[in-house]
């Protein structure tokens, strides 16, 4: 087996590209993920194939992709900081949809707010 290390690869053109894909990996890869905080204006503060987020009331987000993903079939795995207390608190995805993932955090039975949330999705 041949390895091939570069530091940087080139168009014929001169100007740099993105590494190439590595198609066996792909379905072990991450398709999206992103850190927001939902507590006053909500933001992303981080992200991968997200392109926007939006805030459906308390504690339920919409988070919209950037390249949408081929079908509804797929794994995504989120969590909200607890606010108040950790006790009865539950965050999890809501809907799966190819263009967005609804999500929902609440604590004790009533929706809350986080400052922190994370959500992260495999698949195709």
């Amino acid at each position: 087996m041949s390895t091939i290390k570069a530091n940087t690869l080139l168009h014929s053109d001169g100007s740099t590209t993105n590494p190439p894909s590595i198609p066996a990996l792909d379905t072990r890869m991450a398709k999206a993920w992103a850190q927001f905080d939902t507590s006053g204006t909500v933001t992303i503060t981080g992200s991968y194939n997200f392109s926007s987020i939006t805030d459906q009331g308390v504690g339920r987000t919409d988070l919209n992709f950037t390249n949408n993903m081929s079908s509804e079939e797929y794994s995504a795995i989120y969590q909200g900081r607890a606010v108040n207390d950790n006790l009865g608190d539950a965050s999890y995805v809501e809907t799966y949809a190819t263009n967005q993932v609804h999500v929902k955090h609440y604590e004790n039975g009533t929706n809350r707010d986080s400052v922190k949330n994370s959500v992260i999705v495999f698949g195709s």
